[in-house]
């Protein structure tokens, strides 16, 4: 029996969004200099528990699609991190994929998640 696809991830909504701190804010400048190097759809920065950062942008191939955010957990998990601190998106989608998330959650189950709008307003904060 072919096996059924899974059901696709959950897109969290954001709250209202949390003050950002400094640290905060420059995952905000990384994420959106990492769309903007390359014109991607989103743009993503982590900062792990060492207060080391990884930006990345959302790539789609013919054989590998991924969001920016698991991107940015994968070169963070690459690098040796095992906890994330806190993460950001740059997209212009009103909630944050589904994908993204879980990543993140993977690595830090009360790291807050700041969705940005491409110019670098905080739209809201995903804390589940």
């Amino acid at each position: 029996m072919p096996d059924t696809p899974a059901a696709p991830p959950a897109r969290p909504t954001p709250t209202a969004p949390a003050p950002l701190s400094a640290e905060d804010g420059k995952l905000v400048v990384l994420a959106r200099g990492a769309r903007g190097r390359v014109g991607a759809v989103e743009g993503a920065a982590v900062r792990d528990s060492d207060g080391r950062t990884y930006a990345a942008a959302s790539i789609a191939l013919p054989s590998l699609t991924l969001t920016a955010l698991q991107l940015a957990v994968a070169s963070a998990v690459a690098a040796g991190a095992s906890r994330l601190e806190a993460a950001v998106v740059v997209t212009e989608a009103s909630t944050l994929d589904g994908a993204g998330h879980a990543a993140v959650r993977d690595l830090a189950a009360d790291a807050p998640i700041h969705v940005a709008a491409p110019d670098g307003t905080v739209l809201g904060t995903v804390t589940e």
